[in-house]
């Protein structure tokens, strides 16, 4: 009774060891097998195992070297291989998309922006993101025979099981929309979905500002407020999928009603609607966020004032994250980064005042580094992941 439940277990736990040093490979490449299991948590012989399978299916590849001012016998240092074909990686939000393709080490090939027309809906949407891949493969002298596997970002929870996007979502008609399916039935391979906050951190974490860190945060201030953990050099989802749900926690009791149905959320103070609602009084309804960022410049006293208090309550909800997960990093992302120093020192240095002094003054609080394309990153990153687990071949 007990024999199948084990082998099925020891399946997932070796898939996982598996899946864990492809990744730390990929971020930390040339490294030893010895310095490879202590920073999975691994026996030295499971991480041998795991780097002979990675080895057998074409993945990794190991190669003598000399450490520098090392004497004596070269380390034995493991980097990835550059399978053939090629990956594409979707961002999409309220109205925009960004779509790439890339080779197999995640180096861009080709690389479209798309604005998405107000009322435009999800089908369509999908269309254009299939017609883009479709365009990029062309520019970048590949067909579909080359396409291996797609990564897709949303602005929202996905749920883990069902690979849909759950409630909460600024994107609510796509709520139960399976674009996984769509997209594999016309591409016809993997493809992969994420919250963007998470493909965020992992943009940041492999080509980005949270390089050298495995305890990082990644923060986007955008239409809402999405945020992606990683912990321990892994991305944490939780248990459902839906972890990291920053935009949603309550700082101000008595204040506006939420989207997701709960009151005063940070959303509600600290996103770009509620900074234009916020100016709106004194500048008009008709203003957008680039006006803001115009006149910021120029020293509009309301607008300074407006960008400020925004940062400061993304510091405060930030402060919360830092004292529950203490991580080393913070990575500020989204438009509101264009205002400089008004909207990043108030995160910052609120950051630091409001957490615990212990992991206040530990936290690094940095700008992310990828010009709005964090998403996309890591969306080009988890397609390669993808990709890669559709084509290892070793058993259990």
């Amino acid at each position: 009774m007990g024999g199948p439940p084990e082998v099925r277990g020891a399946h997932r736990l070796r898939a996982a060891n598996r899946r864990d040093a492809l990744e730390l490979v990929r971020a930390r490449a040339p490294i030893s097998r010895a310095d490879l299991a202590r920073e999975l948590g691994v026996s030295p012989t499971t991480a041998s195992s795991v780097v002979s399978d990675l080895i057998a299916a074409g993945l990794l590849e190991e190669s003598a070297a000399h450490a520098k001012g090392q004497r004596g016998r070269p380390a034995r240092l493991l980097r990835l291989t550059t399978p053939p074909g090629v990956v594409a990686g979707v961002d999409i939000g309220r109205r925009h998309a960004r779509i790439a393709v890339a080779t197999r080490d995640e180096t861009v090939l080709a690389e479209q922006y798309a604005p998405i027309p107000l009322g435009q809906d999800r089908e369509q949407t999908t269309r254009m993101v299939q017609e883009y891949i479709d365009e990029l493969l062309e520019r970048s002298g590949h067909t579909h025979a080359d396409l291996r596997a797609v990564g897709v970002g949303l602005p929202g929870p996905i749920e883990q099981e069902s690979q849909l996007i759950a409630t909460g979502t600024i994107l609510p008609e796509w709520v139960g929309y399976d674009i996984v399916s769509v997209l594999q039935g016309h591409l016809g391979v993997p493809v992969a979905i994420d919250n963007d906050a998470n493909l965020g951190i992992l943009g940041e974490w492999r080509h980005g500002a949270a390089q050298g860190f495995s305890d990082a945060v990644y923060v986007k201030v955008s239409t809402g407020i999405g945020c992606g953990l990683l912990l321990g050099g892994r991305i944490h989802r939780g248990a459902g999928g839906t972890a990291g749900e920053l935009g949603h926690t309550p700082i101000e009791p008595e204040g506006a009603v939420c989207r997701c149905g709960s009151r005063g959320c940070l959303e509600t103070v600290a996103s770009v609607p509620s900074l234009l609602a916020l100016l709106t009084p004194a500048l008009g309804d008709e203003i957008d966020l680039r006006d803001v960022l115009t006149l910021a410049e120029r020293g509009n006293r309301a607008c300074l004032r407006a960008i400020t208090d925004v940062g400061r309550h993304v510091g405060r909800g930030l402060a919360v994250m830092c004292n529950i997960v203490n991580p080393a990093a913070i990575v500020i992302g989204g438009p509101l980064l264009s205002a400089g120093s008004p909207f990043f020192d108030a995160v910052r240095e609120t950051v630091v005042r409001s957490s615990i002094p212990a992991n206040g003054n530990a936290v690094t609080v940095l700008a992310s580094t990828l010009d709005h394309r964090s998403e996309l990153v890591g969306a080009v990153a988890l397609a390669a992941c993808t990709a890669a687990e559709a084509e290892r071949s070793p058993a259990t």
